[in-house]
């Protein structure tokens, strides 16, 4: 893995950012089962692997995203080589002390050589530094490569929220304590 030199994203890199390919492929999913009746409910995810890869398109409409960065608290690019392969977006979080990471996209060419994680490392570190004391990531239940990702990182399941993005995906929250 080249050097990855992390900085605060400035107006003139949105527009390389917004070409990168948002989408993935998988061939697993975390299927959500539900059980339930009078008595109280039970969900279940489960690792499932698909009968054959599948390509998901990303959960946000991507020419909305320049919009959604100026709300955010941060946006981190990783460039190699002087040029962006890797962005992160983070919100400070609903629970207090947290920061919530809401983006994380590697150009394609940039995937498997280990920037994601060292993106989310650099965005830990920043958000200690400002006195937050967990950082969250989201992801849809189809993001395979992604759950890896946090659970390689130590991060463990919180939670999740049906219906959460605007194609009406299953949100996974996977949380690490600073602490």
């Amino acid at each position: 893995m080249a050097s990855l030199n992390v900085r605060g994203a400035i107006s003139s890199d949105i527009p390389s950012l917004i070409q990168f390919d948002h989408g993935y492929s998988t061939d697993h999913v975390w299927q959500m089962a539900y059980s339930g009746g009078a008595e109280g409910a039970e969900i279940r995810f489960q690792e499932v692997r698909l009968p054959r890869p599948m390509r998901v398109s990303y959960p946000r409409q991507v020419e909305n995203l320049a919009d959604e960065w100026s709300k955010r608290l941060a946006v981190l690019v990783g460039e190699v080589d002087e040029a962006p392969a890797v962005y992160l977006a983070m919100v400070e979080g609903p629970a207090p002390g947290s920061v919530w990471v809401t983006d994380l996209v590697v150009d394609l060419r940039n995937r498997r050589q280990g920037y994601g994680a060292a993106m989310v490392r650099s965005a830990g570190a920043w958000a200690k530094q400002r006195g937050f004391q967990a950082m969250f990531l989201e992801m849809q239940s189809k993001n395979f490569p992604a759950i890896s990702l946090s659970r390689k990182l130590g991060f463990s399941f919180a939670g999740y929220s049906d219906r959460y993005y605007p194609d009406q995906d299953i949100a996974l929250f996977f949380a690490l304590s600073f602490q």
